[in-house]
């Protein structure tokens, strides 16, 4: 098998032009952080931001964690642009993660995994009209500070905790999956592919911090989609026509849009993907720091949702676009499996070895097709380092730990822990080399920490009588719940004694003696059912049970008081069902104002 996967790549290895493209990116990104880091000096602004509340409500202190030179760095003096920030929202994200793993995952599972473009719009809905006002009226420096000012610096701290831990987690996902892109198409050792890819990253992201990260971003991020693009519309141009494509992945059952099966078992059907899917993308978006911190470097809420909405659109486009390349390679190679013919070790080789036995022989496709995939690779890596730099700096130093650091000590900090989260996405890489089905593996491992994470904001902003106590315990419960779950389903696949849910693949149109591996049935009724849910379920359980149990202890634990309750904790659509009392405190200032200006 290997020596028929060496002669079956031996023809697609990079060519000059391929080089020359792939170099280019290296150059873009460096230059980038050279340019706002040491060249463009920052211009600050006498005018007020356009505020995000009516003038009526107090204006609240704008963090600047310590000094405006912090502020610059790591939220740009809230002064960026929409159109960058989307697209630096685009790259937090997608990754090469979820290029390659979407692909494979229609390829093997079929199209019911689509249906996550509709999940992405709902939770595009609800992100801007639940979550980021509040965000916005508190202008947080970092979104756990908002657990703060609702519940306890305990939660906070636990939530900021758990987020490290989680970028920790996805930071060697990060690097991996393009690596072994590369690897794939041009022979250059998968290690020091990762070393050039951490090297770079941690190099602009260290000089230029968030304007370097938001502007490299919107340009790797046009690059990536416009290389998945030329794919998928020259693989269709050389393929058989569309009618051909939809014929083949109906026969080949790969063609999926209305398995409404009840059973939470099967891994996709129209309620997995639309209920988890929504949870899934909901979570992070809306609460987690990579997001938010985007959020709040923009001079309001209206400009805000701006870029949500154009997030949104682009990102369902793009998973879109992702999708029919998966059944692009179907086409291409329904009679081989690549997998079964020895031609890839993993499935997320499959798009690679698709681009370059498809588009290969156009000069610069398979250099313009990795550059995107090193693209999403930097922009997702910088947005983890510079986000997680900022959470240890506001919620670990100054928050946990109560240090007000100068302003040298916060920069050394900051700047340091970039440089030490690279070096640890590094060593981590050779955890993955193992590991296949990077998508479900990925998704399981990050909704742990997700779900919960969510949780605890959805409670805050959603449930009035939440108080602490209640949190905590639902937060505990969920955490709980949502690992074992997850873990002790990695533990039971590992032991094989799952069944895999791919669908039927050919080798029959394959060179040489190549046969189907052969599947072992095994009787799941004997798994613990839990264990055998799909992966959709993990993050909606780990939510449900935090706003559940939380709520419920909250009220037998002294509910919060409401009428004491400040309504800018709370999301705008509960204002409505909130006491008068909770909007004193506005009202005064507002009559205030009114008379100050009857006076003048």
């Amino acid at each position: 098998m290997e020596a028929v996967a060496k002669k079956g790549m031996e023809n697609y290895r990079f060519g000059s032009v391929d080089y020359a493209v792939f170099l280019g990116m290296i150059v873009l990104s460096t230059s980038t952080g050279i340019y706002f880091g040491c060249i463009k000096k920052s211009k600050v602004k006498l005018e007020e931001a356009e505020p995000t509340l009516p003038t009526t409500t107090p204006k609240r202190r704008k963090h600047d964690f310590g000094s405006e030179k912090m502020s610059e760095y790591l939220l740009g003096s809230r002064n960026l642009k929409v159109f960058p920030v989307a697209m630096s929202l685009i790259a937090s994200y997608i990754s090469g993660v979820t290029i390659l793993g979407t692909t494979s995952e229609i390829y093997n599972y079929g199209t019911q995994y689509w249906f996550i473009a509709i999940a992405i719009m709902l939770q595009g809905i609800a992100v801007s009209y639940v979550y980021i006002p509040v965000f916005s009226a508190l202008q947080v420096g970092s979104s756990y500070e908002y657990l703060e000012m609702r519940f306890h610096s305990v939660v906070r701290s636990i939530a900021s905790f758990m987020f490290i831990l989680d970028e920790i987690l996805f930071l060697p996902f990060i690097v991996y999956v393009p690596a072994i892109a590369l690897n794939q198409v041009s022979g250059i050792n998968l290690h020091v592919i990762a070393v050039v890819i951490v090297v770079v990253c941690v190099f602009y992201t260290f000089v230029g911090g968030i304007k370097a990260v938001v502007h490299t971003d919107a340009w790797q991020v046009l690059v990536m989609f416009l290389s998945v693009l030329a794919v998928a519309i020259l693989a269709t141009v050389y393929a058989n026509g569309l009618n051909v494509l939809f014929d083949d992945a109906a026969k080949g059952g790969r063609l999926i849009f209305n398995n409404t099966n009840p059973s939470p078992y099967v891994r996709h059907t129209v309620w997995s993907v639309l209920i988890g899917g929504f949870s899934y993308w909901t979570s992070f978006n809306a609460v987690n720091q990579t997001m938010v911190q985007r959020y709040m470097s923009l001079p309001s809420l209206k400009k805000a949702r701006a870029s949500m909405a154009i997030f949104t659109i682009g990102v369902a486009a793009f998973v879109s676009v992702c999708c029919y390349v998966g059944l692009l390679i179907y086409e291409m190679y329904k009679d081989c499996d690549p997998l079964s013919a020895g031609l890839i070790t993993h499935d997320d080789q499959l798009l690679p070895l698709f681009v370059v036995q498809s588009v290969g022989h156009i000069y610069g496709m398979s250099g313009l097709f990795i550059a995107g995939i090193f693209g999403a690779a930097l922009s997702s890596l910088s947005v983890v380092l510079n986000s997680t730099s900022l959470v240890i700096l506001e919620d670990i130093v100054r928050g946990c730990f109560k240090m007000q650091p100068s302003e040298r000590a916060s920069t050394i900090l900051v700047k340091s822990t970039v440089i030490v989260l690279g070096f640890v996405a590094l060593s981590l890489v050779f955890v993955l080399e193992q590991l296949s089905g990077i998508l479900s593996i990925c998704t399981s491992m990050t909704a742990i920490a997700a779900g919960t994470t969510f949780g605890l904001f959805t409670l805050g902003m959603l449930v009035p009588w939440a108080n602490t106590v209640g949190t905590a315990v639902g937060g505990i419960a969920s955490a709980l719940l949502a690992g074992w779950i997850s873990f002790g389903t990695q533990f039971t696949i590992a032991a094989g004694e799952l069944n895999s849910q791919k669908l039927p693949v050919s080798v029959e149109g394959c060179v040489g003696n190549v046969t189907l591996r052969e599947n072992i049935w095994v009787d799941e009724e004997q798994v613990f059912p839990l264990y055998r849910l799909s992966y959709h379920w993990i993050n909606p359980i780990g939510v449900a049970t935090v706003i559940v149990v939380g709520a419920l202890v909250s009220l037998v634990t002294k509910p919060t008081n409401m009428k004491t309750l400040d309504p800018d904790l709370i999301s705008p659509v509960i204002h409505r069902f909130l006491p008068k009392e909770c909007f004193s405190g506005r009202n005064l200032h507002a009559q205030a104002h009114k008379n100050l200006l009857n006076v003048s």
